[in-house]
């Protein structure tokens, strides 16, 4: 085999798709009804997503492609993955109508989820975040998970609502390290 085949600008690159493969493993995780693991799963998804970014700063490799497969895995890990966790950990054992509820509001979470990352993309804006971050939007409903049998229910879709509200909203959110 000739040269290295794996360039340093591919290297940010593992990280995302390591912040995708804990996602995708969440909800084969959730499937399988173990939520305080597929939990686990998208808290390693935030480490590996804080990582990426640091690893593209520190080797100057940032790129466009790079922007928007971070995306896309933070879709599925911080949008849809702790939806469906909490939707079926949480909000489905509950009564119809608190079912019903919740999985609209789990939809409403992860579209504003969808919402807060295109708007990302499109501003260029490097000192602060505008609305709460999908990573800590997801991994703040994860990190409940693991309270899940202290907590009542109404704690999980009342979390889901604001963080989806917060995220889509105009407030601005200091970027750590900045």
């Amino acid at each position: 085999m000739k040269g290295n085949p794996i360039t340093t600008s591919m290297i940010p690159s593992i990280f995302t798709l390591a912040n995708l493969l804990f996602g995708f493993l969440a909800l084969i995780l959730v499937i399988e009804q173990q939520y305080t693991l597929a939990a686990a799963m998208i808290v390693l998804s935030v480490l590996m997503d804080s990582l990426d970014g640091k690893v593209a700063r520190r080797l100057s490799v940032s790129s466009d492609f790079g922007k928007e497969l971070d995306s896309l895995s933070d879709l599925v890990s911080f949008g849809v993955a702790p939806a469906i966790l909490t939707y079926q950990a949480i909000l489905y054992p509950q009564p119809d109508y608190v079912r019903y509820i919740g999985l609209g509001i789990a939809a409403v979470f992860a579209l504003c989820g969808a919402v807060r990352l295109a708007r990302f993309n499109m501003l260029n804006i490097t000192t602060y975040f505008v609305g709460v971050p999908i990573t800590f939007a997801g991994g703040f409903m994860a990190l409940l998970m693991f309270f899940r049998n202290m907590l009542p229910w109404y704690i999980y879709l009342g979390s889901m609502l604001v963080l989806a509200c917060l995220m889509v909203s105009r407030i601005k959110v200091a970027k750590l390290g900045k």
